[in-house]
């Protein structure tokens, strides 16, 4: 549930073709991660070989380590779980600490990961998961179900620790840990995503000497204590973070000895620079061009990978920023809370340009919140629902709201004042500012000003409600609940400008109480046929507007690095996954441990893995904190 880069893990983030997430199963459910079972289950999870090009060159060598560098184009928000929303941030915490179910890299379908089984009383209202006894925190200390119990438990009471995933606790009644190895969870009222909480657990006999959750941002003692399977151990602001291998972790160490994800600000730079060697993966922002992926594909030593995008691109409207007991803050244009404006505004917009000409066909139209990697929520909307391109009907949409033309063309209200709107896009990605030019065109020609504000840190303006739009865009989970309920009005801020996990500022009664119905619905296609009523309803209310799906474009140096895996197994995606498997499951070129000729990824690539590893997130700053559009980590 990334951001976007933001928003979305900011966030997550954002799957697979034909097949969502299905909601939470009752009853008994057994996975004993530390058998043979889950050995099976994990090496059936490794994507499909990527036949890179014949190795040129080895992978960084740094005393003997070996080192897997990712360019990124965003900057570390924060380091703490509890506040952390931006892609890049909750993808470090992936690889820092264990959540307590994980989705499988095949399928998306739950895996142990802190948990090894879990069970739902039959009312729904109460679940035990036992936690395994083979996991310890980096510090030697051991890895009990009172961690988890007392990360849900500082989330349900401190707003500030619920920043980034409370959406995940607001219905929990009681979390307690009878036992080292047992939790129990109860509820308020049944929730389907029991087996999708992401929220990672962190170690309590650390945390608990935290005093203020909302300044703590975990950046000044290393190593910091983790039991995922890195450590990280150095962090420069806007430079660096750096993490080793966890040796002891349960499912195995990483085969590299270093990871490093570099921020570039400019991302030809970044192209560049997997061109001469220098960094061993680009994941764009957050994807390449198509202009660079044609290129980077006739390059010899690099491998492009392309699948369905768990992203969406859109529009997003600021309906009037306030807080949750409907405090006004912000500068918002007061004609977009007239949704004759805003229809009029979308129906000015060509999408199959955007995706012909922006996206050069590397991505599909976009209609509905879900996008249609994830087919159990995928929703379109009705052949009279959908908004088509007719600016005609624009036009006649903004005379009817009283927005007509002046002498010079221009729209004005009542009050004579322009028509004249900012959009806020981020300044590292090529596709806000190429969709911005085209609706500066399509806007200006029904007699609308747009200004496309792009900055390095669209995080400020965004949380304080001085927007008129923006560009958007989250990561998508297989269970989409996170990035629904960061448009409920229980996600709106407490007081004005401050952080909240609020997307747009969205409060709608209707929307509210569809999310209450699907988030207690356990039969999976009701339940998904409530996710689709939310998205028509997201739809039509005109507050958003997603104008494209994005594949996924990355690039790597295959003579670094001999398999990888991806996620899903069929045209996945390497960066931003919903766990930590492309990563953690890495084989150097030279290392020998994955197939012959296999590569990309074999069951072979995880077979015993020992390392460690480091991340970087360059020199150059961005303040990325929400980053929409380019996570549901939330993810």
């Amino acid at each position: 549930m990334d951001r976007p880069e933001q928003h979305g893990s900011s966030s997550i983030p954002p799957a697979r073709p034909g097949r969502g997430k299905a909601p939470r199963r009752s009853g008994r459910l057994r996975l004993l991660a530390a058998s043979g079972l889950a050995a099976m289950s994990l090496t059936a999870g490794l994507a499909t070989p990527l036949n890179p090009a014949p190795h040129e060159a080895r992978a960084a060598d740094d005393g003997g380590k070996k080192t897997l560098t990712v360019a990124v184009a965003q900057s570390v928000d924060s380091l703490s779980p509890f506040l952390a929303q931006s892609l890049v941030s909750t993808s470090i915490h992936r690889l820092m600490y264990d959540f307590l179910t994980n989705y499988s890299a095949k399928d998306n379908s739950t895996v142990p990961a802190m948990a090894t089984e879990w069970e739902s009383s039959e009312d729904k209202l109460t679940w035990t998961f036992e936690i395994r006894d083979d996991a310890q925190w980096s510090d030697g200390e051991k890895v009990t179900a009172e961690d988890a119990a007392w990360t849900f438990n500082t989330m349900m009471e401190d707003g500030a620790a619920a920043t980034a995933n409370g959406s995940f606790t607001n219905n929990f009644k009681k979390v307690t840990a009878p036992s080292a190895d047992k939790l129990v969870v109860e509820l308020k009222k049944p929730q389907a995503t029991m087996t999708a909480l992401d929220v990672p657990i962190v170690p309590k006999h650390v945390w608990e000497k935290v005093d203020d959750f909302s300044k703590f941002n975990n950046d000044q003692d290393f190593p910091i204590v983790g039991n995922g399977p890195f450590v990280l151990t150095e962090y420069k602001r806007d430079s660096y973070v750096k993490l080793t291998a966890n040796k002891d972790y349960w499912r195995g160490a990483p085969k590299f000895d270093e990871l490093v994800f570099r921020y570039y600000k400019d991302q030809d730079a970044a192209v560049a620079a997997l061109r001469k060697g220098e960094v061993s993966f680009a994941a764009g922002s957050p994807n390449l061009t198509p202009a660079q992926a044609a290129s980077l594909a006739k390059t010899d030593g690099i491998k492009v990978n392309e699948g369905p995008g768990r992203r969406f691109f859109a529009l997003a409207v600021n309906p009037g920023a306030r807080t949750k007991d409907g405090e006004e803050f912000g500068d918002g244009h007061p004609a977009l809370k007239d949704a004759k404006v805003r229809e009029a505004l979308f129906t000015a917009v060509d999408r199959k340009t955007i995706v012909d000409r922006v996206f050069q066909g590397k991505a599909v139209e976009g209609e509905g919140y879900v996008p249609p990697r994830f087919g159990d929520y995928f929703w379109k909307p009705s052949a009279g629902q959908k908004r088509a391109y007719d600016p005609a009907k624009a036009a006649k949409l903004l005379d009817d709201a009283g927005y007509e033309k002046n002498a010079d063309g221009k729209r004005a209200g009542k009050d004579g004042e322009p028509l004249d709107f900012r959009i806020l896009c981020h300044a590292t990605d090529p596709n806000d500012k190429a969709v911005g030019k085209y609706l500066q065109e399509w806007w200006g020609e029904l007699g609308i000003g747009l200004k496309v504000d792009c900055r390095d840190n669209v995080s400020d303006p965004w949380s304080a409600g001085e927007y008129d739009l923006a560009f958007d865009g989250w990561s998508v989970n297989p269970d989409p609940d996170f990035v629904l309920g960061i448009h409920t009005c229980a996600a709106l801020p407490d007081k004005p400008k401050e952080s909240s996990s609020t997307d747009n500022f969205i409060c709608d009664k209707e929307f509210d109480k569809l999310y209450g119905q699907q988030l207690a619905e356990y039969d999976p296609a009701k339940r998904a046929d409530l996710v689709k009523q939310m998205q028509s309803r997201l739809y039509d209310s005109g507050y958003m507007n997603v104008l494209a799906y994005p594949n996924a474009v990355e690039a790597y140096r295959s003579d670094q690095i001999e398999s990888i895996t991806t996620m899903p197994e069929d045209a996945g995606n390497i960066y931003g996954q919903d766990g930590y498997w492309s990563w953690w499951s890495a084989v150097p070129a030279d290392d020998g441990t994955a197939s012959e000729g296999s590569g990309g990824v074999s069951t072979g690539a995880v077979a015993g893995i020992g390392a460690a590893a480091v991340l970087v997130i360059g020199a150059a700053v961005l303040f990325a904190v929400r980053r929409r559009a380019t996570s549901e980590d939330r993810e």
